[in-house]
């Protein structure tokens, strides 16, 4: 009986079929086949095994690459980190450098009138107080007469003119301003030095410029109380006499004649300094 063409011939009687021949060992073609399936099965398990390590490198050799000490990292000290030299595109050439300059100060005025020496501006009563008056504020001065002498001692009281001998006056400068009734002599009196002029400040106790009459300005301070004031500004030391030209004498505590003198002393302290500064500014525009 026939299962099928090309199958195996099945007939009774005997194990063996038509046309002869001896009989298939099933039994050994059965364990053949079995151990073929367990080697397949193995090979599975092994190339997965090494499918799986491989991937595991794969991964490990990514991390540790990332993580690798690139020129980005900051991982190194920085004495191992590349030069600029070292690194591909940095420039070689060293950045300019440029050294901080400060500007010298500006001269100093009371520098200028200090000595003798560096006070070279041309000194007159027209230099020292120009024009026909002066304005402070609301109140306005006139100007009188003017004079300038080598001879210190003769144009003030010899309480004062002691102080000047003894302290080398050079010149002394007179203005006079009259406001309201009221008269005012500046005196600037010159000295080679600073030092003199300071010592006359502190040294003077008493005695004043004599009055300068003339150009408006009546006799005043020729009898009667005055006022006096003693000042010093570098070489120059300078003094007021105020009174009035009525001749009533100036008392203490006499706000209008105090006034009028205050007003004038620093007038004075004003011009030594402007002195100063005209100097100092031409020489800071000097070339160097």
């Amino acid at each position: 009986m026939s299962f099928g063409q090309g199958g195996p011939q099945w007939g009774p009687g005997g194990t063996g079929g038509p046309g002869g021949g001896p009989t298939p060992d099933w039994a050994a073609l059965a364990e053949a086949s079995e151990a073929r399936t367990r080697r397949r099965k193995w090979l599975l398990i092994g190339g997965g095994v090494f499918a799986t390590v491989g991937i595991a490198a794969a991964v490990a050799i990514t991390v540790v690459t990332a993580n690798g000490d690139e020129p980005s990292a900051s991982n190194k000290p920085a004495s191992e980190l590349p030069t600029a030299a070292d690194i591909p595109g940095a420039s070689k050439e060293a950045e300019p450098s440029f050294e901080a300059t400060t500007p010298p100060p500006p001269p100093d005025p009371k520098d200028f009138v200090s000595s003798a020496k560096k006070d070279k501006a041309p000194l007159t009563p027209e230099g020292m107080f120009p024009g026909k008056s002066w304005r402070t504020g609301e109140r306005l001065y006139k100007k009188g007469a003017t004079d300038s002498t080598t001879k210190c001692t003769s144009v003030t009281q010899p309480a004062l003119g002691s102080v000047l001998a003894k302290n080398d006056c050079t010149r002394l400068i007179r203005a006079s301003y009259i406001r309201d009734g009221v008269a005012v002599t500046i005196g600037v009196a010159v000295f080679d030095t600073a030092a003199d002029a300071t010592k006359v400040k502190e040294q003077v106790k008493k005695g004043l410029v004599n009055s300068l009459p003339g150009k408006g300005v009546p006799d005043f301070c020729r009898t009667g109380v005055c006022r006096g004031t003693y000042n010093a500004y570098g070489r120059y030391a300078y003094f007021t006499t105020t009174g009035y030209t009525s001749g009533k004498d100036v008392t203490t505590g006499d706000r209008k004649a105090y006034g009028v003198g205050d007003d004038l002393s620093r007038f004075a302290f004003q011009r030594i300094h402007l002195r100063g500064e005209a100097q100092a500014s031409a020489a800071a525009e000097a070339p160097q």
